[in-house]
């Protein structure tokens, strides 16, 4: 039986700031008959600096709330971070939910990579989870892999995209540890581990010191989300949803202006 939009459950997208608009972005283009409920713990933000028990405690205690309130039909984790610590613990706490998470694209760069030689650009907690390492013992044990923790750009593009003006030099300085050289190969895939990177993807085609694949997962993400949900190609797009919800309660004139440009009330 084919869904109608009184019917339809919203998709809920969560992230620790506005990186999971990257997801957004293709998962409307996939499902453009579905509704979604974007969700930036913006009072949490930035997830790097925090304790991780005490991290994972605050996803848990946030989804119990989301979960009760707005009832999605699938939740998009859009966030490394979030995910690779908290993912098992949500879907244990929440079996009646479907959870699609987002972990380092380790698997598709081992796979495309000529030269072997992979980076993981990622934020400090993506790069010290065990997760992280598994997925390289899985996957990417024929390749050097090294992973580089960035403290300062997950800030840097919020930033940017709220239209502040960026230093190239202060980017330079997060992405350079990406590029090896070794035995006259060098790095020709960098992933981006985390959904903020994708919004500065121009700027780092500009500074690389040669041409690398940027690996966005943010259309596989999408993509698996449409895997698990019923088709609805006669769905009406419902006007009830589409809107942000930022746990500080008071985003900024150009956080609010910035989610109206994705189609979201704020």
């Amino acid at each position: 039986m084919t869904a109608t939009a009184n019917e339809q459950k919203p998709i809920l997208v969560f992230d620790s700031g506005i990186g999971g608009l990257t997801v957004l972005r293709e998962a409307r283009v996939l499902m453009p008959e579905r509704g979604f409920i974007y969700v930036a713990d913006d009072a949490g933000f930035p997830y790097g600096g925090w304790e991780e028990q005490a991290l994972r405690e605050r996803i848990i205690g946030l989804f119990a709330k989301l979960l009760m309130e707005h009832n999605p039909e699938v939740c998009i984790i859009a966030c490394n971070t979030a995910f690779t610590l908290a993912g098992a613990d949500l879907r244990a706490a929440f079996p009646q939910m479907t959870f699609v998470g987002t972990v380092p694209a380790i698997k598709p760069a081992a796979e495309r990579t000529r030269s072997g030689l992979v980076s993981v650009l990622a934020t400090p907690g993506t790069v010290k989870r065990a997760y992280t390492r598994d997925l390289i013992q899985s996957f990417a044990t024929q390749c050097h892999v090294r992973l580089v923790g960035s403290e300062n750009l997950a800030r840097m593009a919020e930033a940017y995209i709220r239209g502040d003006a960026v230093s190239d030099d202060a980017v330079r300085s997060e992405i350079d540890q990406c590029f090896v050289e070794k035995e006259g190969r060098k790095t020709d895939i960098v992933v981006l581990a985390c959904t903020h990177y994708p919004f500065m993807a121009n700027i780092f085609r500009r500074l690389a010191p040669w041409p690398v694949d940027w690996l966005d997962p943010a259309e596989a993400i999408a993509r698996r989300a449409r895997s698990l949900l019923p088709q609805a190609v006669d769905a009406i797009h419902p006007d009830n949803f589409d809107f942000a919800v930022f746990t500080s309660g008071a985003p900024d004139f150009p956080t609010r202006r910035l989610m109206q440009g994705f189609g979201l009330k704020a």
